[in-house]
């Protein structure tokens, strides 16, 4: 979700719920160029609010908030290695590979894989729901079951095909792409929380782009997240794929 287009959806405003920090819901709408009010934020508008538990974005009557510990059961050391991610971003020969996610939308998929023990690096360009990744982060970092894997994640927020085309040594060992499509958007099977994200979000229209930035960056292997039934990125066809019920990875491997 890092970079997907230009936005096509914004926040009205920033707002500062019952027990929120003021001063912060000040500096967001400063820096995302829209006006703070106070108060829960109404069903009929898109905002980005701030409360005693941390940031949510909320619109059409839902709310939707990172939460890192929700994914308990999946974060589990027995369950990792059976996740078809975990799996699919293996580098043979290296311990802990680093992560390169490009499109990191909420961070669940680099979350994932700091806890299965590689090395991420986050990157999302839209500011929104780079606030709440960050947020999110933030949050997981003093929870004690949460905080050694979040140590194990660095995130930026901005855009990843400039950072990767850029790429100083040493290069990722894997970089992931998970570029939201037409088809995905309209997909009974996008969680319904995740509809304010696509909100903001325009499918990808740099697919070419995206995926040559990160050949650029040379790392061993790309692994790009697919509708099981999708057409591959920029129409290139992978090494190898990894198929589940409701997601494919192609993996791309590169010699070095």
């Amino acid at each position: 979700m890092g970079n997907t287009g230009a936005a096509s959806g914004q926040v009205a405003c920033v707002r500062c719920a019952p027990g929120g920090d003021g001063a912060h819901a000040e500096r967001l709408a400063a820096s995302l160029g829209v006006p703070m009010r106070e108060g829960v934020p109404a069903d009929d508008e898109l905002a980005l609010a701030l409360d005693a538990d941390g940031l949510f974005l909320a619109g059409d009557g839902m709310r939707m908030r990172g939460d890192f510990a929700a994914m308990e059961k999946r974060l589990r050391q027995a369950n990792l290695p059976r996740e078809l991610l975990v799996r699919a971003s293996r580098v043979k020969g290296v311990a802990a590979p680093h992560v390169v996610d490009a499109t990191a939308g909420m961070g669940e998929d680099g979350f994932l894989l700091a806890a299965a023990g590689f090395r991420v690096t986050l990157f999302e360009r839209d500011p929104v729901i780079a606030a709440l990744l960050s947020d999110a982060l933030a949050r997981a970092a003093l929870d004690d079951c949460l905080a050694p894997i979040a140590a194990r994640i660095a995130f930026i927020e901005g855009d990843s095909i400039a950072a990767l085309e850029g790429w100083d040594p040493p290069a990722p060992d894997v970089v992931l792409l998970d570029p939201m499509f037409p088809a995905r958007r309209k997909s009974a099977a996008v969680k319904k929380k995740f509809q304010l994200i696509h909100r903001l979000e325009r499918p990808c229209a740099d697919e070419a782009d995206l995926f040559a930035a990160a050949r650029a960056a040379g790392p061993r292997k790309i692994v790009v997240k697919r509708p099981p039934k999708g057409p591959h990125l920029a129409e290139a066809a992978p090494s190898y794929s990894l198929q589940g019920k409701a997601v494919r990875y192609d993996c791309y491997v590169f010699a070095r």
